[in-house]
């Protein structure tokens, strides 16, 4: 259905939305994972300062 509605071609802003929307939902998992890895890897930095 949404590709009907983007391919009639009358509305362009509903096809930036759904862009915007593809873009959002895909940059999400990928900000998790930064997220996770910078406190995993700031986590076992500050173990490794703190045995020396």
């Amino acid at each position: 259905m949404c590709r009907a509605v983007l391919e009639s071609g009358d509305d362009q802003s509903a096809a930036e939305g759904i862009n915007d929307g593809i873009m959002f939902l895909m940059a999400v998992p990928y900000i998790l994972v930064a997220v996770i890895g910078f406190y995993v890897y700031r986590t076992f930095n500050k173990s490794k300062k703190t045995k020396i």
